[in-house]
């Protein structure tokens, strides 16, 4: 879908009245939609997750992976359907699963919402491979570039962006989301529908780092995610373990390493 295709999808329109200096102004705002998307494998339903309605075959690819473990080759195909309620997502796998599905609604804010039990929701991806290293300039270049690529946060304040970058800070792609995981869940599907490796660059999120993030990051096998804000104690133990470089703060002219600084330019060993 077009830029100019996802700028369209998810914005609704609001009456409101505008308080400054004393003077109440009625006007209309553009809010971010938020809407239920309930997904369904191999005709069972999996989950509800409360998401922003663009790129949603992208986040169905993302969350097939980051959630389940089930690249693009481990699926027959994706059908999108709108319904009065939300969305329903209809995904096909090539080896049909008994999948333990979620009993509470995901929310947006938290992308574990409706696990079933603790190791559901504390289990731990693999070792990420090795991954390139980038620079300090490189990772403020995307940060510079994500400021004039995130249209719906422009027209809302309410949205997440996850950003793929190549090694010299150079953004191939972008997606947004009221939910930071949403985002990024979308981010990895977008990557597998144009092939791009996560073996070749970096992530940048325009959030903190919770455990999910690092989690659905080391997934996808992304080596190095860079938060613009603090990331958890539990994000930084996850990604220790799996070998994930962990940025936190991550602004012009400052990052804080939490995790694996050997894939970061003069940072010195892990």
């Amino acid at each position: 879908m077009s830029e100019a295709g996802r700028r369209r999808e998810g914005l609704a329109e609001r009456s409101v009245l505008d308080l400054q200096g004393g003077q109440v102004s009625p006007r209309q705002d553009q809010l971010a939609e938020e809407v239920p998307v309930a997904l369904e494998f191999d005709g069972v339903p999996y989950a509800v997750m409360m998401v922003s309605p663009g790129d949603l075959e992208d986040f169905a690819h993302g969350f097939s992976l980051t959630e389940l473990g089930l690249g693009t080759d481990d699926l027959l195909g994706i059908e999108v359907q709108p319904e009065l309620e939300g969305w329903r997502i209809r995904i096909g796998t090539r080896e049909p699963q008994a999948f333990q599905a979620r009993h509470l609604l995901g929310r947006s804010g938290c992308g574990l919402c409706g696990s079933r039990d603790l190791e559901h929701v504390l289990r731990r991806p693999g070792l990420v491979g090795q991954g390139p290293v980038i620079s300090a300039g490189a990772l403020e270049t995307a940060l510079h570039a994500l400021q004039r690529r995130q249209p719906m946060n422009a027209a809302t304040g309410g949205l997440h962006a996850a950003a793929w970058c190549d090694v010299a800070g150079r953004l191939q792609l972008v997606r947004e989301d009221i939910g930071r995981h949403n985002a990024l869940d979308k981010l990895v599907g977008a990557m597998q529908g144009q092939s791009l490796s996560t073996t070749d660059g970096f992530a940048v999120i325009t959030s903190r780092a919770s455990y999910e993030i690092a989690m659905k990051a080391a997934a996808a096998g992304i080596t190095l995610i860079a938060a613009v804000s603090a990331p958890t104690a539990l994000a930084v133990d996850l990604a220790r373990a799996c070998g994930l470089t962990l940025v936190g703060f991550a602004r012009p002219g400052r990052q804080v390493l939490y995790s694996h600084p050997q894939r970061f330019e003069g940072a010195g060993p892990a």
